[in-house]
């Protein structure tokens, strides 16, 4: 009899997380759902056994608190004894919609470039806090669950790490030529560097100096986030090669919260293109970047 797998997806009460975990239960597979907010987990997890998927339980988890990630690998040692999936989607956006009616009558995120910067003062605001916040959860803090669960994901017999990424990852955004090649010098890079570079832009970010030094100037700190982030996905296929696959996925432009409900692509659409990496075969690609299920390069 095979055995069952088991997964965890960070950030799973609502939008893609919510019904990544439903897919995967669907295709026979144990899910942790987890949430920061224990009311709003809870009640996900009763939505979708009230709908019949029983395969499916809750787990509290703060990807910054270092306490509730080891709680988490309690709870999967005592009831799993191991990890097969792991999907890293919890993430922030890191600004404000200050206006939402002017924001979506101009065109919603197709018009957040930064030739238009200016014309976004007003209707997006990206406060030093929340870009920190956005780091700290999007980088640091998928760092530090991907970092506790590898022992686990080890005992697996065909292990997976996704990182759900962003089109806004990509090095096309940034201005910085020395920077991008630092970032794609997946040879030389270390994960000390990419720490570097991430509190070289928070300094910025603080001191106002993103276009002197050539960072993004909309939506900065999320693309920075999500750049370090695919930085971080090579790396650890480099360093898993033998026996972890890892990849990083852009799941499509999808009506989320975060995304103020503007998009193009279902959920079910989105969480698909994600679910299909998590099942990906033991001779699958890693260290790979998906544009939905496009394999495309990380510039």
């Amino acid at each position: 009899m095979e055995e069952t797998r088991c997964a965890v997806v960070t950030g799973g009460n609502k939008g893609i997380g919510f019904e990544i975990c439903r897919q995967l239960a669907i295709n026979g597979v144990q899910v942790v759902l987890t949430a920061r907010n224990e009311n709003r987990g809870v009640e996900a997890v009763e939505k979708l056994n009230a709908s019949g998927i029983l395969n499916v339980v809750f787990h509290q988890l703060d990807i910054k608190d270092a306490t509730s990630i080891a709680n988490l690998v309690t709870f999967i040692e005592t009831h799993f004894k191991k990890l097969d999936i792991l999907v890293n989607n919890a993430a922030e956006f890191g600004i404000i919609d200050v206006d939402e009616k002017k924001f979506k009558d101009g065109g919603a995120f197709r018009q957040v470039t930064d030739e238009n910067v200016d014309n976004l003062t007003g209707i997006l605001e990206e406060p030093y806090a929340m870009g920190k916040e956005c780091l700290d959860i999007n980088y640091y803090g998928t760092k530090r669950v991907t970092e506790t669960l590898v022992p686990l994901l080890q005992l697996s017999k065909s292990p997976r790490i996704v990182n759900v990424t962003s089109t806004y990852g990509e090095m096309r955004w940034f201005h910085n030529e020395q920077l991008k090649q630092e970032f794609l010098d997946i040879e030389n890079l270390t994960e000390a560097r990419i720490d570097e570079i991430v509190e070289w832009f928070l300094r910025d970010l603080k001191d106002a100096k993103l276009r002197e030094n050539g960072w993004p100037l909309t939506v900065s700190a999320y693309k920075v986030s999500k750049a370090a982030l695919n930085a971080y996905t090579r790396l650890m296929a480099r360093k898993f090669q033998n026996n972890i696959l890892v990849n990083a996925v852009h799941p499509g432009y999808v009506p989320t919260d975060m995304t103020s409900r503007t998009g193009i692509h279902t959920v079910e659409e989105a969480a698909n293109t994600v679910v299909r990496v998590a099942l990906l075969p033991d001779d699958g690609p890693s260290g790979v970047y998906f544009n939905k299920m496009e394999i495309a390069p990380f510039t």
